[in-house]
């Protein structure tokens, strides 16, 4: 699966974190820490394990961790509709 941004969202860096604003569900998100680093990797749309790669590269964290918060944190994005699948459910 292929997670990408939806059109619909406003994002501004503040600092270290990233605030986001959907104006047609007038919806807010601050995103701070790793969040706000998978939100930069989404700029270019990938999958899982690209996302798990460049996390495990940077953080210390193990892969399987990693994933697992990873996916969770995915699936949320999506039930939010701030990004996207490609390719199949979530999940």
């Amino acid at each position: 699966m292929i997670y990408r941004k939806t059109g619909d969202w406003l994002a501004a860096k503040a600092g270290d974190d990233v605030l986001m604003m959907s104006a047609e569900n007038d919806l807010y998100i601050g995103l701070s820490g790793t969040s706000a680093r998978i939100w930069e990797l989404l700029d270019t749309p990938c999958d899982l394990d690209t996302l798990c790669e460049h996390l495990v590269a940077a953080y210390e964290v193990d892969p399987e961790t990693c994933r697992r918060e990873v996916r969770t944190f995915l699936n949320d994005l999506v039930e939010r509709n701030v990004i996207e699948v490609a390719g199949g459910d979530a999940g």
